[in-house]
């Protein structure tokens, strides 16, 4: 299904320093939230926006005897998630309690997965162009609960602990070192998104805390990346600095141009760089030092007592995959193919599942892919845009759109009416056939009244005809008066057939 794309070898982003150039290496750690009604280790409610610490069970607060109790649901949906990436499924995986003390981590540590996570390695087709994509490799997704909220700015003398997201489920998702550049980089969270969002698996809002990538960056001389791919040895590549808790693409690019100028600065100088957690200030554009970097050993991990080995059935996997939807790739070669669709447009109409389905809906009634892809893209999204909707709010339902397709289709509006249509259908409600006929807007087809519009201009414009004849292109001088004096309801085809016969062109 994707021989449609070809595959590049990853170009690096070149940075020129004050002496040498220097190319870009970067790795992503994406902590995507499950979809999921409660917590990855208890019943409480994951809802967003609920008041503080309404969303709070014994267990998530980290009460005396709570013993967590894993949420088999959000298990099938990190399992989901890892077929969707075409990762390997590990039927035997384990939690482990990472010691770390935060405010809003009331039991002092987090149960996470690093020995034997859930889902093995898999890869995402990045889309970097229309027809040209690269494969960046995942290393693993593991599970592993989140932390509540420290709240800094309702009080000036004290902070405060909202710990409605402590405990909920997370998936994070590693890739390994692929990724070459800012816009790669960019590239790469955006089709993860629309991946889980296909899946059902995370809802990607990133705004709501509920997608957030840590970026890891480092940099290196020409050629010493391709050493690595060769060795897999790390020695070859630079000491990288993690840019922790990006939820904006704007501002992950900006992180890493900054954060990659940095290290070389420091390295030219004759300095080295630290291995560090550091934080993007977006109002500085700058990156600032939050804590050095811990190795797996600071943590000190160790299997979480409290809970048994998840053991799962290939079964139960195989019963997963069968209902896995159609994927953005998958659905975009097929629009290409059974649509005719450009890469582009086929891109544009699969970014998200409710414009794909909007579309196929419109083709349906209309019969013609070409051309209900042009009124969405361009006359649809465009009015949602203007007025700051979303589809799934349009006014003008897939069917009503896909009635003003298949009329044009017809010849019974031109396309010039067809926007007219559209407009009255999308403020008034209105059924488009019903439009047309009630307020007289059919195409003229009758080419005895088109000719005898065309003879009429002609006989009233005796200059402009010697010209015509002398320049061909102004004939379509006559086409727009002969529009004009039909309402624009006459058959254009037809208009433009009859002047170049009257004219003898």
């Amino acid at each position: 299904m994707l021989d449609h794309l070809a595959f590049e070898t990853p170009k690096p982003t070149v940075i020129a320093g004050a002496k040498e150039d220097w190319e870009l290496v970067i790795g992503m750690e994406v902590h995507a939230q499950v979809s999921s009604k409660a917590k990855l280790f208890s019943g409480a409610s994951t809802q967003f926006g609920a008041e503080p610490n309404s969303n709070v069970a014994f267990v998530d607060a980290a009460m005396p005897g709570m013993l967590p109790v894993i949420n088999e649901f959000c298990v099938e949906q990190a399992v989901r998630t890892g077929l969707g990436l075409k990762a390997q499924i590990n039927l035997f995986s384990a939690f482990d309690r990472k010691n770390y003390f935060y405010p809003d981590q009331p039991p002092g540590y987090q149960i996470s997965q690093l020995y034997h996570p859930i889902v093995g390695e898999g890869e995402i087709i990045v889309d970097m162009a229309p027809g040209v994509a690269r494969r960046v490799r995942v290393e693993r997704i593991h599970l592993e609960q989140d932390a509540g909220k420290s709240i800094h700015d309702m009080d000036p003398n004290m902070s405060f602990v909202d710990l409605n997201r402590a405990g909920v489920a997370l998936m994070e998702i590693v890739s390994r070192p692929d990724i070459r550049g800012p816009e790669e980089a960019a590239a790469y969270v955006t089709k993860l998104r629309q991946i889980l969002r296909y899946l059902g698996t995370c809802d990607g809002n990133m705004q709501n805390g509920n997608l957030r990538a840590d970026v890891n960056v480092s940099v290196c001389r020409p050629g010493q990346y391709e050493k690595y791919m060769e060795t897999q040895d790390f020695s070859h590549l630079g000491t990288r600095c993690e840019i922790k808790n990006m939820n904006s693409m704007r501002f992950i690019q900006a992180a890493i141009d900054y954060e990659a100028r940095r290290q070389i600065a420091i390295v030219e100088d004759g300095g080295e760089v630290v291995q560090e957690t550091r934080l993007y200030d977006p109002d500085k554009n700058e990156t600032r030092s939050m804590r050095s970097k811990e190795e797996a050993h600071d943590y000190r991990y160790f299997p979480c007592p409290d809970l048994l080995p998840l053991e799962i059935e290939q079964d139960w996997v195989d019963g997963i995959a069968e209902t896995l939807p159609e994927l953005p790739d998958e659905k975009k070669a097929r629009f290409v193919k059974d649509f005719g669709l450009s890469e582009y447009d086929a891109s544009v109409l699969t970014a998200d599942t409710t414009n794909a389905s909007f579309f196929e809906e419109v083709v349906a009634v209309a019969g013609d892919g070409k051309g209900a892809a042009n009124w969405v893209i361009n006359e649809l999204f465009g009015r949602l845009k203007k007025d700051d909707r979303d589809i799934a709010d349009s006014p003008i339902s897939p069917a009503r759109l896909g009635q003003i397709v298949a009329l044009i289709k017809k010849g019974d509006i031109s396309g010039k009416i067809g926007k007219d249509v559209f407009d009255i259908a999308y403020t008034q409600d209105r059924d488009p056939e019903e439009i047309v006929e009630t307020e007289g807007m059919k195409q003229v087809t009758d080419t005895g009244a088109i000719e005898a519009a065309v003879d009429e201009v002609i006989a009233a414009n005796p200059d402009q005809v010697e010209k015509a004849k002398q320049n061909p292109k102004l004939a379509g001088w006559f086409v727009g008066q002969v529009m004009k004096a039909t309402g624009g309801k006459a058959n254009p085809k037809a208009v433009n057939e009859i002047v170049a016969a009257k004219l003898g062109l």
